[in-house]
């Protein structure tokens, strides 16, 4: 009786994974229909949020934080591809995970309602809002630095 498996189809198969995991895909960059699904999501939801906020609500308290809520959800989506773009086109070392993507984008969320809740008490200045974006800024570059030092490079890449 012959056994089904045979040492040369393991020893194919084991061959085939050793040579796969050789493969450096950590710096192929995501395509941007990985995100399409989310942004989508992302800017429908905001979109309708908002209309529905300034159409449909009096400007209480609980509205006016649905509002701001909505505001970064609409700006997030908006900003998704912009962000995925700068990562391609400036990439770095390591490569950027698609998490990375999403929480840069939602710093231009953050901005955009942080802008209009300092203009709703009118208290929104040209260098106030430079300020902003500049800590805002700041943020996401020790973010950037604390992941670069904390990467390891993949040590079968080599």
């Amino acid at each position: 009786m012959e056994p089904l498996i045979t040492h040369h189809t393991v020893l194919t198969r084991l061959e085939i994974r050793y040579n796969f995991a050789m493969e450096d895909n950590q710096n192929l960059p995501v395509p941007f229909k990985f995100y399409l699904p989310g942004m989508l999501v992302l800017v429908i939801t905001g979109a309708v949020g908002i209309a529905l906020i300034l159409t449909m609500t009096l400007p209480t308290i609980g509205p006016r934080w649905l509002f701001f809520f909505f505001v970064v959800i609409f700006v997030t989506g908006l900003f998704l591809p912009f962000t995925w773009f700068l990562n391609l086109r400036f990439p770095s070392t390591p490569p950027v995970a698609p998490q990375v993507i999403i929480r840069q984008a939602t710093w231009f969320g953050i901005f955009a309602a942080l802008l209009l809740w300092l203009q709703m008490g009118r208290v929104l200045t040209v260098p106030l809002g430079i300020v902003l974006a500049a800590a805002l800024f700041l943020v996401e570059f020790l973010i950037r630095l604390w992941e670069r030092s904390r990467w390891k490079p993949n040590p079968q890449s080599n």
